[in-house]
This record gives structure tokens, C-alpha cells and sequence, in this order.
């Protein structure tokens, strides 16, 4: 049995035991077991799932983040978590992938505008 811990920003979100944890990470999705060995990764926006002692699968959306694997505990950190069924959470992973696609797209922005004006001080203390 696993002891599972997921952490948004400004609280804890879930705290319960879990026989397993699924989740997808920049290199794939991986399905941890209590006796697997340590691991840290990367989540990517998407689902995270954790079969509860009574053998449930339940899932929860979840923003990018990371999850921690030690010993019997698995510790995760996001910034964006939101429990439901199935069907329901499907139309949230596209809205999280959606926000965090914006994101890139002006964090994109803000370093043209930072490299522009390097360009342009550079050249000004050309001259």
C-alpha cells in the first residue's frame, strides 16, 4: 500500500491510500506499485488515476507538475487538480492543456520582447 499526497498551491488536495498510481510524464505514461523502485518525474497536463484499497479506479485532471516516488509514499505538486468521472474529466484535461498552451504562447512572447530589447541596447552601446 501506497500513501498518496497531491498538493496544489495553496492546500492540500488529496490525501488517501492508493494500491497503485498511473500517470503520464514527458517520457510516457508510467503505473507506480508499492515496491517499485524510488523516481522522480515530470506530469504533463492530463490524467492522473490511483486504484483505492477497494480496488476503485478513480481519477483526478491535473495540470503540469511533479511527482516524487519514496519508499511507500508518493508525493505529487500541481498547480490545477479537479476529481471527477471519467466522461466529465475529459473536457477539463483539454481546458488545462488549453490555459497551459496560452501560457507557453506568452512566456514565448515575453522573451522576443526581452531578446529585442537586448538586441536593440546592444546596438545602441555600438554606437
Amino acid at each position: 500500500m501506497m500513501q498518496l499526497r497531491l498538493f496544489l498551491p495553496s492546500r492540500i488536495y488529496l490525501e488517501t491510500e492508493a494500491l497503485a498510481v498511473k500517470g503520464e510524464s514527458l517520457e510516457g505514461g508510467f503505473t507506480l506499485l508499492p515496491r517499485h523502485i524510488d523516481m522522480a518525474t515530470v506530469l504533463i497536463p492530463g490524467l492522473l488515476s490511483y486504484v483505492t484499497p477497494d480496488e476503485e479506479e478513480l481519477f483526478v485532471a491535473v495540470d503540469a507538475g511533479i511527482l516524487v516516488k519514496r519508499g511507500e509514499s508518493v508525493l505529487v505538486t500541481v498547480k490545477r487538480a479537479v476529481s471527477g468521472e471519467l466522461g466529465a474529466l475529459e473536457e477539463e484535461v483539454r481546458r488545462i492543456e488549453e490555459a497551459a498552451g496560452e501560457r507557453e504562447r506568452a512566456t514565448r512572447a515575453a522573451m522576443a520582447r526581452l531578446e529585442a530589447g537586448f538586441v536593440r541596447g546592444f546596438l545602441e552601446f555600438g554606437k
